[in-house]
């Protein structure tokens, strides 16, 4: 069959590197893709998508970034017959809008923080009083993984507040580990992914403002067989029974001492999420989004390798602030044990250059968590740019989470 993959970076980098290597995929188109993608497939110029898929004529196509779900492009795909791996509009507006996303999870029972909306700076300092400190504070639309701050005191949620637009959802603070839980969903079954955890902050040990993510890893050994079935029958089919959703839906939880905890949910493939798990999944995966599409998903259909990946995201200096683009990207060709995933490159007379905030994402599959950490940091160690800067403790949570396991097996505890 032939694919359409809408999107230019990282994520779709990986979308297209893995519907390559599917026996059931013959060609792999992408709009408008980058240098990277180009390597794996063909890549045509933006513009009117529904427009580029009735000229090309894709058996599927499948939506990288959010911007287009939540414009209602699925729905003008499936008007016209033309097979799309997606949610409506109208599910979009639970990525597209964390007001009605959290006033939908309140009203169907699905465990998240307590919150108050604010429609105006004013209501939002009032509803501040209701809160303890730390405090999270979040825009109503979409911001790229940077409409969030958390306030650790009176004057920084003051800060937020005046450089956050309105309406703002004010929620609590929740304690506990964070995690990436994806499903893939056909509008009435939902097939889970393999667990992962994202690394949002700039700086090592979790510091800075927030980003679009700076790296992650997906280790099996995150959740337990207890844990997934709870976030499956809590959270995830409440949501695709009570709106039929389709495509992908990405749970950011906070596993408390409660149990899972939704802090938002997000319709596509996380990123850099995505670049690990297309890692470890060992399925034909052009059939299991035909499928998908077709409202035919297996509930077996996933196959995933028990080895662990992880990705670490190359950002330029300066981001998630202002960052310079134009900086030639050495030492590609030396990598040989990772997969390196383009997310804001271009070219220039012939060379590689860094064209955006999150500029690669090396990523290397190991026999275990550890293995794949250090094979992706060693590819991380061959390439440079100017200005380059990346975090070094990617995946450190999950080596002091199993170290801490077998401690208490060695123990008996």
């Amino acid at each position: 069959m032939k694919t359409l993959v809408i999107g230019s970076g990282g994520r779709e980098h990986a979308l297209a590197w893995r519907l390559r290597k599917s026996p059931s995929v013959t060609k792999v188109y992408a709009s408008p893709g980058n240098p990277g993608i180009s390597q794996v497939a063909e890549c045509l110029s933006t513009g009117d998508y529904l427009d580029l898929a009735e000229r090309i004529r894709p058996d599927l196509t499948v939506v990288g970034p959010e911007a287009p779900l939540v414009a209602g492009i699925v729905d003008r795909f499936r008007a016209r017959g033309l097979a799309i791996v997606g949610p409506t509009a109208a599910n979009a507006a639970l990525e597209g809008s964390k007001v009605h996303s959290k006033r939908f999870m309140q009203k169907l029972g699905v465990p998240t923080a307590r919150f108050e909306i604010a429609e105006s700076p004013q209501a939002a300092l009032d509803a501040l009083r209701a809160f303890r400190y730390p405090v999270v504070l979040k825009t109503d639309g979409l911001a790229a993984g940077k409409g969030v701050i958390i306030a650790g005191n009176p004057a920084e949620a003051t800060a937020a507040i005046a450089s956050l637009a309105c309406p703002l959802v004010i929620e609590e603070f929740l304690e506990g580990e964070e995690l990436s839980f994806i499903v893939l969903a056909d509008g009435t079954r939902a097939v889970p992914f393999e667990p992962s955890q994202d690394h949002k902050r700039v700086f090592d040990g979790d510091q800075g403002p927030n980003t679009g993510g700076m790296g992650a890893y997906s280790d099996s050994l995150l959740l337990s067989a207890a844990e997934r079935d709870r976030i499956m029958d809590t959270i995830v089919n409440p949501v695709v029974r009570a709106t039929g959703f389709t495509g992908f839906l990405y749970a950011g939880l906070m596993m408390t001492p409660d149990g899972p905890s939704v802090l938002e949910f997000n319709v596509r493939l996380g990123d850099p999420e995505t670049q690990p798990l297309m890692m470890r999944l060992e399925s034909d995966w052009g059939e299991v989004l035909l499928a998908a599409a077709r409202g035919s998903l297996g509930t077996d259909q996933l196959q995933w390798s028990g080895e662990p990946a992880t990705c670490v995201v190359l950002a330029s200096a300066g981001y998630p602030g202002a960052y310079e683009s134009g900086k030639p990207i050495r030492g590609l060709d030396a990598v040989r044990s990772a997969t390196v995933f383009h997310a804001g490159t271009s070219e220039r007379n012939g060379e590689t250059v860094t064209a955006g905030g999150r500029v690669l994402g090396v990523t290397a599959r190991g026999a275990d968590l550890a293995a794949s950490i250090a094979t992706a940091y060693a590819a991380c160690s061959a390439i440079s740019f100017e200005g380059m800067q990346y975090r070094k403790d990617i995946g450190q949570k999950g080596l002091r989470r199993y170290n801490k396991d077998q401690s208490s097996i060695t123990s008996g505890t």
